[in-house]
């Protein structure tokens, strides 16, 4: 099981779905603008005294100042005090919130319901992860055969408040060892542990420090990793510039293992990864200086002494492997393809120049899957899934029936595998997981979602509205049926933009509370994004990244037009790159919000390549260090050198970790100080620091909890709107 297949399994379980509960504890959403006006008017809010330094940089002969960039110092006990005291505020002011208890309630009933897992089979075991309700972390189970299912890794036992994760898991191609990893506080820094499936015990050492890195085993000998040096200084911010692939033997110590690649100036690259083929007979290596964009290269492992065979010596596509069979190599690329295709190629002669049409590039763009000797093609059209299945040839077998209009993930397993799982979802249903039958293409259902809600209660269209520029930007809108569009509505506008990736619709039991209670929940898919390809993603990159915001900014506009909601009721949320989304939007147009919410954001976009492994963002961002023009682009949007003395901007609740050192919180403790000592006007500016926490994965539940109540409760009560 990989990496990724875990990353997906986790995040389902603990927002897949959603329970409602007896109609003696519904939470309605009524309008009560008077009530909730004189309650903010009671709200007077001090905020802590930010010291203000005179530094200032200076970028292609213009100087500009940093005054909170002793904030960037995350081991100072002046920044951890400044840390304890806007928390303090923040959390102060929430206490004030009328519907925070009765929202974090109704949250734990939505989450209380066992989550279960697609099955997978390592070895003589089937292995899936279940949550027993509200656990902080699933556990993994395993049964032999038609046996008993016995706990086999509980990760609730990793620390006393549940906020060391279950971070990776990748057994070897028979199953008998398994190496997990674990992350820290959200870090992502992780341990690697290996150990027995049936003895349980350790097979090797512990290997610590490996960062942004799966496992691939060769054998039962050993597997590769990928790492870092460690840092000097502070080890969640300091920069991460040199990915380096290490193979570990089993009965060898860490300090002993092979430096793969990665190790010269001529192999230095930010992002160095290695697979095994299924077959071990190759090692395929790729490595990259930015998140688009890889090198690709191929290491014969029936040789002991072959060569690095480089298939591609250059950042101008993404590739990597889909399957082999024998020396006939698969890959998916989108070399000479946006929308990506699957080539096939010897590999005694790997090159693109060789390369041969496997699956050819469509209107729509492709992902690719394999599982029971059979290829699973599936493309997005306008952000929705429809998968094709093809024999080993690549020859159409059939369209795959799917339930509704939706996002169908999985499709992946062994090659003898006769029966394979997916997921189908949507912002309105409840994952439900499906079994295939590979050979009649049949599916059933084979795990129904055990959340109680009302799916037929919701409605979900897709509509296009038109961007400033005169671009068609789909979104899908979400609500209870029978909507009044009066302008009244409470809406989330949630976006991301980013880094190719799509946000295909997908249920959340935490967004099922907003829209049990008469919330709209919309998601525009905003150029940056991947849902139309490589096009589509650079159309919102470097100097054209204000067409995110400016897709942003027309998806309100047409909410608005339509009458879904009004500048009173609107709230924008988004992370990460999302963050950064969100903050450039209510700055640029503070007219057209009433809440903002941006969580984890990268907000400094002069110095957010400075940090841990940043600099990998260039291919979307570029660097104030780039040219000129770029450092002028930069400087029209960067969210904290735009905040204006004298706006009345939305009312701000800025989220993030302590141990977020994937966008350093320095991003979010800078720009909140700028809100805090220029915003004008009644609106609070807030920062909700978690602590213990990171980046967003392997969150427990209980804080996931605590912050949506937050989250929700903030909005609502800015709104005006009291939670009964």
């Amino acid at each position: 099981m990989k990496l990724t297949l875990l990353a997906v399994t986790v995040s389902a379980l603990v927002m897949g779905c959603t329970n409602t509960i007896n109609s003696s504890t519904h939470v309605s959403l009524a309008s009560d603008t008077s009530i909730a006006s004189n309650q903010l008017k009671q709200m007077n809010i001090s905020y802590p005294k930010t010291r203000k330094d005179d530094v200032t940089d200076t970028y292609f002969g213009t100087q500009v100042a940093d005054p909170y960039r002793w904030l960037e110092d995350d081991t100072s006990s002046e920044t951890e005090q400044w840390v304890k005291s806007e928390n303090a505020v923040t959390q102060a002011y929430l206490a004030q919130v009328p519907s925070r208890d009765k929202l974090k309630e109704r949250l734990k009933v939505l989450l209380d319901y066992e989550k279960i897992s697609a099955p997978f089979k390592e070895g003589k075991y089937t292995y899936f992860f279940k949550n027993d309700g509200l656990q902080n972390q699933a556990v993994l189970y395993r049964q032999l055969g038609d046996g008993e299912a016995q706990v086999f890794l509980d990760p609730n036992t990793f620390s006393e408040d549940g906020t060391t994760s279950l971070a990776g898991l990748d057994f070897s191609k028979d199953g008998s060892l398994v190496t997990y990893m674990i992350s820290e506080g959200g870090s992502d820094w992780r341990k690697a542990i290996t150990i027995d499936v049936e003895t349980m015990q350790n097979a090797s050492a512990t290997l610590k420090d490996i960062k942004f890195s799966g496992i691939s085993w060769l054998g039962n000998e050993g597997f590769y990793y990928s790492s870092y040096d460690k840092p000097q200084g502070s080890e969640l911010s300091a920069k991460t510039d040199q990915h380096k692939l290490y193979f570990h033997r089993l009965d060898h110590k860490q300090a002993d293992d092979t430096l793969v690649f990665g190790g010269t100036s001529e192999q230095k690259n930010r992002y160095v990864s290695g697979e095994v083929t299924e077959d071990n007979r190759y090692l395929l290596i790729s490595a990259a200086v930015s998140t688009s964009g890889n090198k690709l290269y191929l290491k014969d492992l029936s040789q002991p002494d072959s060569q690095l065979i480089t298939i591609l010596d250059n950042n101008d596509s993404d590739t990597h492997l889909l399957d082999n069979e024998g020396s006939t190599l698969l890959f998916v690329t989108n070399l000479d393809a946006p929308n990506k295709r699957v080539v096939s190629v010897d590999a005694s002669q790997p090159q693109p120049e060789n390369w041969q049409d496997f699956i050819a590039q469509t209107d729509n763009v492709l992902d690719v899957s394999t599982g029971g000797g059979d290829i699973f093609a599936s493309y997005m059209v306008d952000a929705i899934s429809n998968v094709k299945q093809l024999d080993k040839n690549g020859k159409l077998i059939r369209e795959v029936s799917l339930p509704g209009v939706g996002t169908a993930s999985g499709f992946d397993g062994k090659k003898d595998q006769q029966v394979l799982y997916y997921s189908f979802t949507n912002y309105k249903t409840p994952s439900t997981i499906f079994s295939l039958d590979v050979k009649s293409g049949e599916s059933s259902v084979y795990l129904k979602s055990k959340a109680k809600f009302d799916s037929n209660a919701f409605e979900s269209q897709q509509v296009f509205y038109t961007s400033k520029d005169g671009t068609k930007v789909p979104m899908i809108i979400t609500h209870k049926k029978g909507l009044k569009l009066d302008g009244t509505n409470p809406t989330m506008l949630y976006g991301y933009g980013g880094f190719n990736i799509s946000l295909q619709p997908s249920f959340s039991s935490t967004n099922a509370a907003w829209l049990e209670q008469g919330g709209v929940y919309a998601v525009p898919n905003l150029r940056g994004g991947g849902e139309y390809g490589k096009a589509w993603h650079d159309a919102g990159t470097k100097l054209q990244k204000q067409n995110v915001f400016d897709d942003f900014i027309a998806a309100a506009e047409y909410l608005i037009a339509q009458n879904y909601t009004s500048p009173d009721y609107l709230a924008i949320r988004g992370g990460s790159n999302g963050g950064l989304l969100v903050a450039a939007t209510m700055l640029q147009r503070p007219d057209l919000f009433k809440v903002a919410l941006p969580a984890v954001g990268v907000l400094d976009m002069l110095r957010y390549h400075t940090f841990t492994a940043g600099a990998g963002w260039a291919y979307d961002y570029g660097t104030a260090q780039d040219s000129k023009e770029i450092f002028d682009y930069l400087m029209t949007y960067s969210p904290v050198q735009n905040v204006r003395k004298g706006v009345n901007y939305p009312a701000t609740l800025i989220t993030t970790g302590d141990h977020d050192d994937r966008v350093v919180p320095a991003h979010s403790f800078k720009f909140a100080a700028e809100l805090q000592a220029k915003h004008t006007g009644s609106n609070p500016m807030l920062i909700r620091i978690e602590t213990n926490a990171g980046h967003g994965a392997g969150t427990p539940i209980s804080k996931t909890i605590d912050e949506y109540a937050d989250i929700f409760g903030f909005t609502l009560y800015n709104m005006g709107i009291k939670v009964k």
